[in-house]
């Protein structure tokens, strides 16, 4: 027998109730089950990381040298020596790492070795042509002296030497002539801070031709400190009046900020670097006369 259907009003009676309580339940199910589904995939917001910034380092990384092996200096030029055969025009390089502040005072300065590295250094020299100072830079080896013939040289593009000292006299005349935007970008616009503007400029070119400058970058100076043909009494010379030199400008600064050097290393123009000791000869060292011929 088959069993008669209740009307459709009775149907809906047995449907969920959709007054305003069953809305908003529906409506706070749909909200969650969004929310679940977005953080599966929400990207994490671009501005986390400036808000969540690392601390800076404020020194530059250094090496451990107690894990490091260390060279004599006679040791590291024969491995150098044996990297460079067949490059009898090679230097050696000496790179000074410091222990400094990224943000702080770096070292600058210029250095006469005792036995030069580079010999064939064109100093011009802005002075009155018709002065004594332009005989005496003459004498000491300037290539180029005077005022007016230079400036106009400077402008025409036809700088004919490597290093530019001024005198004193001629200052005015220097900045009158406006050649420090050709002069600047090559590091060769005299200045009194790097003691180039002099008042005897014969003292100044003799110091100058065979003079090498410095600089540190990064925390590391480097400088050639000697041709590969040099002897190891030669070397031992240069680098302790570099290094004489470079402490005494640590200690000018002293007062600003802590700056003291962290490791000496020897290297040459295509071979690898070797971490000095301090020492001149190990007990495994061959004799220097062996390191004093190519």
């Amino acid at each position: 027998m088959a069993t008669a259907k209740p009307p459709f009003g009775a149907m809906s009676s047995l449907l969920p109730s959709r007054g305003p309580r069953s809305s908003y339940v529906h409506q706070q199910i749909r909200t969650a089950v969004a929310s679940a589904n977005a953080a599966k995939y929400r990207r994490s917001d671009p501005n986390l990381r400036a808000k969540q910034k690392k601390k800076t380092r404020t020194t530059f990384d250094l090496p451990d040298l107690k894990s490091a092996i260390q060279f004599s200096l006679c040791d590291a030029m024969r491995y150098i020596r044996a990297f460079e055969v067949g490059y009898p025009t090679s230097k050696y390089e000496l790179s000074i790492r410091m222990r400094t502040l990224k943000n702080g005072p770096v070292i600058r300065n210029r250095l006469r070795l005792p036995h030069p590295v580079h010999s064939g250094t064109r100093i011009c020299v802005i002075c009155p042509p018709d002065s004594k100072h332009a005989r005496t830079a003459a004498a000491a080896g300037a290539v180029t002296v005077g005022e007016d013939t230079i400036f106009q040289a400077i402008k025409e593009g036809r700088i004919e030497f490597d290093r530019c000292i001024c005198h004193e006299d001629s200052v005015r005349a220097l900045n009158s002539a406006q050649v420090g935007r050709i002069l600047g970008p090559r590091g060769m616009m005299p200045s009194a801070k790097l003691g180039t503007v002099v008042k005897d400029v014969g003292s100044a070119v003799k110091d100058m031709i065979g003079g090498s400058e410095y600089r540190e970058r990064t925390g590391v100076i480097r400088l050639p400190i000697g041709q590969i043909g040099f002897t190891p009494e030669e070397m031992q010379r240069n680098i302790r009046a570099l290094m004489e030199q470079v402490k005494k400008d640590c200690a000018d600064i002293s007062d600003r900020v802590m700056k003291e050097v962290h490791e000496v290393v020897l290297s040459s123009t295509t071979g690898p670097g070797f971490t000095l000791n301090g020492e001149f000869r190990g007990p495994e060292s061959p004799p220097t006369s062996a390191l004093s011929t190519l």
